[in-house]
Protein backbone atom coordinates (compact mmCIF):
# COMPACT_ATOMS: atom_id res chain seq x y z
CA UNK A 1 0.00 0.00 0.00
CA UNK A 2 1.52 3.06 -1.21
CA UNK A 3 1.55 6.00 1.52
CA UNK A 4 -0.39 8.95 1.61
CA UNK A 5 2.18 12.03 1.81
CA UNK A 6 0.41 15.38 2.96
CA UNK A 7 3.22 17.99 1.47
CA UNK A 8 3.18 16.33 -1.86
CA UNK A 9 -0.75 16.53 -2.49
CA UNK A 10 -0.75 20.07 -1.49
CA UNK A 11 2.49 21.26 -3.96
CA UNK A 12 1.02 19.13 -6.50
CA UNK A 13 -2.21 21.03 -5.75
CA UNK A 14 -0.37 24.54 -6.15
CA UNK A 15 1.02 23.80 -9.08
CA UNK A 16 -1.59 22.63 -10.95
CA UNK A 17 -3.62 26.11 -9.76
CA UNK A 18 -0.85 28.06 -10.37
CA UNK A 19 -0.42 26.83 -13.83
CA UNK A 20 -4.02 27.66 -14.42
CA UNK A 21 -3.93 31.44 -13.46
CA UNK A 22 -0.91 31.22 -15.87
CA UNK A 23 -2.75 29.89 -18.50
CA UNK A 24 -5.55 32.07 -18.23
CA UNK A 25 -3.12 35.26 -18.41
CA UNK A 26 -1.74 33.59 -21.73
CA UNK A 27 -5.24 33.15 -23.27
CA UNK A 28 -6.41 36.96 -21.83
CA UNK A 29 -3.66 38.35 -23.32
CA UNK A 30 -4.23 36.59 -26.91
CA UNK A 31 -7.60 39.27 -27.20
CA UNK A 32 -5.20 42.50 -26.61
CA UNK A 33 -4.69 43.76 -30.36
CA UNK A 34 -1.27 44.40 -31.20
CA UNK A 35 -1.42 45.82 -34.49
CA UNK A 36 -1.10 42.30 -36.23
CA UNK A 37 -3.86 40.50 -37.64
CA UNK A 38 -4.32 37.71 -35.21
CA UNK A 39 -7.94 35.60 -35.64
CA UNK A 40 -7.74 35.20 -32.00
CA UNK A 41 -9.53 38.43 -30.97
CA UNK A 42 -12.72 37.25 -32.72
CA UNK A 43 -12.68 34.50 -30.01
CA UNK A 44 -15.49 36.44 -27.91
CA UNK A 45 -17.60 37.55 -30.24
CA UNK A 46 -20.49 35.62 -30.79
CA UNK A 47 -23.22 36.06 -33.34
CA UNK A 48 -27.30 35.03 -33.35
CA UNK A 49 -27.48 32.11 -36.33
CA UNK A 50 -30.96 31.14 -36.72
CA UNK A 51 -32.05 31.63 -33.06
CA UNK A 52 -28.88 30.32 -31.64
CA UNK A 53 -25.53 32.16 -30.22
CA UNK A 54 -22.52 30.34 -31.45
CA UNK A 55 -19.29 32.17 -32.07
CA UNK A 56 -18.20 33.53 -35.51
CA UNK A 57 -15.64 30.71 -35.97
CA UNK A 58 -18.60 27.70 -35.86
CA UNK A 59 -20.25 29.68 -38.68
CA UNK A 60 -17.31 31.01 -40.90
CA UNK A 61 -13.73 30.21 -42.26
CA UNK A 62 -11.63 32.70 -40.08
CA UNK A 63 -8.18 33.28 -41.94
CA UNK A 64 -5.35 36.18 -41.63
CA UNK A 65 -4.40 36.28 -45.13
CA UNK A 66 -1.64 39.05 -44.40
CA UNK A 67 -0.73 40.95 -41.04
CA UNK A 68 -2.69 44.00 -41.71
CA UNK A 69 -6.42 42.32 -42.58
CA UNK A 70 -8.64 38.85 -41.32
CA UNK A 71 -11.15 37.40 -43.71
CA UNK A 72 -14.58 35.66 -42.31
CA UNK A 73 -16.12 33.88 -44.77
CA UNK A 74 -19.30 32.10 -43.58
CA UNK A 75 -20.57 28.84 -44.85
CA UNK A 76 -23.90 30.28 -45.04
CA UNK A 77 -23.98 33.50 -47.58
CA UNK A 78 -27.40 34.34 -45.11
CA UNK A 79 -25.49 35.37 -41.86
CA UNK A 80 -22.78 37.82 -43.74
CA UNK A 81 -25.01 40.48 -42.34
CA UNK A 82 -25.39 39.29 -39.04
CA UNK A 83 -21.56 38.62 -38.53
CA UNK A 84 -21.03 42.07 -39.79
CA UNK A 85 -23.29 43.83 -37.49
CA UNK A 86 -21.97 41.68 -34.87
CA UNK A 87 -18.22 43.27 -35.44
CA UNK A 88 -19.88 46.55 -35.52
CA UNK A 89 -21.39 46.03 -32.36
CA UNK A 90 -18.28 44.54 -30.74
CA UNK A 91 -15.66 46.83 -28.55
CA UNK A 92 -12.73 45.80 -31.07
CA UNK A 93 -12.25 49.04 -33.05
CA UNK A 94 -12.93 47.66 -36.26
CA UNK A 95 -14.50 48.32 -39.48
CA UNK A 96 -15.76 45.06 -41.49
CA UNK A 97 -16.31 45.82 -45.12
CA UNK A 98 -18.44 42.92 -47.22
CA UNK A 99 -18.35 42.34 -50.65
CA UNK A 100 -21.48 39.74 -50.46
CA UNK A 101 -18.78 36.27 -50.23
CA UNK A 102 -16.68 37.49 -47.76
CA UNK A 103 -16.28 40.16 -44.72
CA UNK A 104 -12.48 41.43 -44.67
CA UNK A 105 -11.64 42.77 -41.69
CA UNK A 106 -8.59 45.70 -42.25
CA UNK A 107 -6.54 45.97 -39.02
CA UNK A 108 -4.89 49.83 -38.70
CA UNK A 109 -2.08 50.52 -37.70
CA UNK A 110 -1.87 51.69 -33.82
CA UNK A 111 -1.98 54.70 -32.09
CA UNK A 112 1.14 55.37 -30.15
CA UNK A 113 -1.73 55.92 -27.23
CA UNK A 114 -3.94 53.23 -28.30
CA UNK A 115 -0.49 50.99 -27.93
CA UNK A 116 0.04 52.86 -24.46
CA UNK A 117 -3.55 51.68 -23.74
CA UNK A 118 -3.16 48.27 -24.29
CA UNK A 119 0.25 47.97 -22.52
CA UNK A 120 -1.41 49.53 -19.47
CA UNK A 121 -4.17 46.20 -20.03
CA UNK A 122 -1.29 44.14 -20.73
CA UNK A 123 0.15 45.10 -16.61
CA UNK A 124 -3.23 44.98 -15.59
CA UNK A 125 -3.82 41.41 -16.57
CA UNK A 126 0.12 40.63 -15.24
CA UNK A 127 -0.36 41.96 -11.71
CA UNK A 128 -3.57 40.12 -11.70
CA UNK A 129 -2.12 37.13 -12.58
CA UNK A 130 1.00 37.55 -10.19
CA UNK A 131 -2.06 38.14 -7.05
CA UNK A 132 -3.59 35.01 -8.29
CA UNK A 133 -0.65 33.10 -7.89
CA UNK A 134 0.74 34.49 -4.72
CA UNK A 135 -2.78 33.90 -3.12
CA UNK A 136 -2.62 30.32 -4.24
CA UNK A 137 0.76 29.89 -2.46
CA UNK A 138 -1.00 31.79 0.80
CA UNK A 139 -3.89 28.79 0.28
CA UNK A 140 -0.67 26.20 0.25
CA UNK A 141 1.08 27.79 2.75
CA UNK A 142 -1.67 27.53 5.14
CA UNK A 143 -2.45 23.50 4.74
CA UNK A 144 0.98 22.86 4.95
CA UNK A 145 1.08 24.52 8.29
CA UNK A 146 -1.87 23.32 9.21
CA UNK A 147 -0.76 19.85 8.24
CA UNK A 148 2.28 20.58 10.69
CA UNK A 149 -0.13 21.81 13.32
CA UNK A 150 -1.94 18.51 13.13
CA UNK A 151 1.26 16.43 13.52
CA UNK A 152 1.20 14.85 9.92
CA UNK A 153 4.65 16.41 8.93
CA UNK A 154 8.00 17.84 11.16
CA UNK A 155 8.90 21.42 11.00
CA UNK A 156 11.79 19.94 8.78
CA UNK A 157 9.24 18.83 6.17
CA UNK A 158 7.46 21.94 6.62
CA UNK A 159 10.26 24.03 6.08
CA UNK A 160 11.44 22.28 2.75
CA UNK A 161 7.63 22.51 1.30
CA UNK A 162 7.70 26.06 2.14
CA UNK A 163 11.18 26.33 0.14
CA UNK A 164 9.41 23.98 -3.02
CA UNK A 165 6.39 25.93 -2.87
CA UNK A 166 8.29 29.62 -2.81
CA UNK A 167 10.30 27.90 -6.19
CA UNK A 168 6.97 26.83 -7.43
CA UNK A 169 5.96 30.47 -7.22
CA UNK A 170 8.91 32.05 -8.84
CA UNK A 171 8.63 29.77 -11.35
CA UNK A 172 4.90 31.19 -12.76
CA UNK A 173 5.71 34.71 -11.76
CA UNK A 174 8.97 34.57 -13.71
CA UNK A 175 7.17 32.58 -16.64
CA UNK A 176 4.21 35.23 -16.49
CA UNK A 177 6.84 38.13 -16.67
CA UNK A 178 8.20 36.65 -19.52
CA UNK A 179 5.06 36.28 -21.25
CA UNK A 180 4.38 39.68 -20.87
CA UNK A 181 7.46 41.36 -21.97
CA UNK A 182 7.39 39.55 -25.24
CA UNK A 183 3.62 40.59 -25.51
CA UNK A 184 4.48 44.11 -24.86
CA UNK A 185 7.59 44.59 -26.86
CA UNK A 186 5.03 43.27 -29.64
CA UNK A 187 2.63 46.25 -28.75
CA UNK A 188 5.40 48.83 -28.86
CA UNK A 189 5.94 47.61 -32.14
CA UNK A 190 6.02 49.57 -34.65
Amino acid sequence: MVEHNPVVDVLNDTERRMLRSFERFESDIESIRSGRANVSILDGINVDYYGTTMPINQIATIAAPDPRLITIQPWDKGALSTIERELLKSDLGLTPSNDGQIIRLPIPPMTQERRQEMVKRLHRLREDTHVAIRNVRRDGLEQLRQTEKDKQISQDELYKAQEQLQQATNKHVEKTDRVSAKKEAELLEV
